[in-house]
């Protein structure tokens, strides 16, 4: 599988909501370098859960939807 990767501006915006979330939550400074090494361990150890969970999801909404396209074309069938 393919690593999860974030274009420079993503990994600025949640590099930016982690030391925003250490500094309100846990009152800890953390410098620019350590919550991109923090942001590269979430994606590649927790990331998969995740992208994981997404799937499952999706798959769930895709079956729905199947599901309904299928009671529509029975209910085409003529007596």
């Amino acid at each position: 599988m393919k690593p999860i990767a974030f274009s420079r501006e993503e990994t600025a915006d949640i590099t930016a909501k982690l030391r925003a979330y250490f500094r309100d939550e846990l009152e800890t400074d953390l410098a620019a370098l350590p919550a991109e090494l923090l942001l590269d361990f979430l994606s590649r150890e927790i990331g998969p859960f995740f992208y994981n969970r997404g799937l499952y999801d999706a798959r769930a909404v895709v079956t729905a939807k199947v599901e309904d396209i299928a009671e529509a074309i029975y209910g085409l069938e003529r007596s």
